[in-house]
């Protein structure tokens, strides 16, 4: 009985004790493995503030593929670790838009001053609408006109299926498509 006393005298004397001014507390917290992709919101912040996570270039999020996702890293609150990494980070995949080098501003100049000889089309990857505009001398300027619409509304985007460079911050445009697999809801007062 004596010995467990003194143990326990030795282990409450002894023991570090945090004020919350330590900064190197850190290892004194006990860390707990957890799968990080099971974790609830609050748990965890996406994207790590150190991570540089927007492309100047591009505005858009870095390593964005074509299927429109990207991988960005994560980080998980004090306490926890992730199994997959085995620290405090792990990835996330987010949407994002995929951009091949096609900057809005130049498809709609040349689509405005050299529209009627269809470079815009060439420029977005149609050449044979471009070529259909060039001898037609943009359909007598009636398709010259529709395309200003269609690229400033950025409904006809270039023909790999990315998104535009938009070289400023602000807001751009979601294209909504209906198609087999979109459907509407009967209403009650149908």
């Amino acid at each position: 009985m004596d010995t467990f006393a003194i143990v326990l005298i030795h282990l409450i004397c002894f023991l570090p004790i945090n004020y919350g001014n330590d900064e190197n507390a850190e290892h004194l917290i006990p860390s707990k493995l957890v799968d990080c992709n099971m974790l609830r919101m609050g748990q965890f912040i996406c994207p790590d503030p150190s991570y540089d996570l927007v492309d100047p270039k591009t505005q858009q999020i870095r390593g964005c593929t074509k299927e429109n996702r990207a991988k960005i890293r994560c980080l998980v609150v004090d306490g926890l670790i992730c199994q997959e990494t085995h620290n405090r980070t792990f990835t996330k995949e987010v949407p994002c838009k995929w951009t091949n080098g096609y900057y809005f501003d130049t498809a709609l100049l040349l689509s405005i001053f050299l529209g009627m000889f269809g470079i815009d089309r060439f420029y977005l990857g149609y050449p044979a609408i471009g070529l259909a505009k060039f001898c037609t001398l943009g359909f007598m300027f009636l398709g010259q006109l529709i395309d200003i619409i269609l690229i400033s509304t950025q409904v006809a985007g270039p023909a790999d299926g990315s998104a535009y460079i938009i070289p400023y911050y602000g807001p751009t445009v979601q294209v909504i498509t209906s198609d087999n697999t979109t459907y509407r809801l009967k209403q009650d007062d149908w």
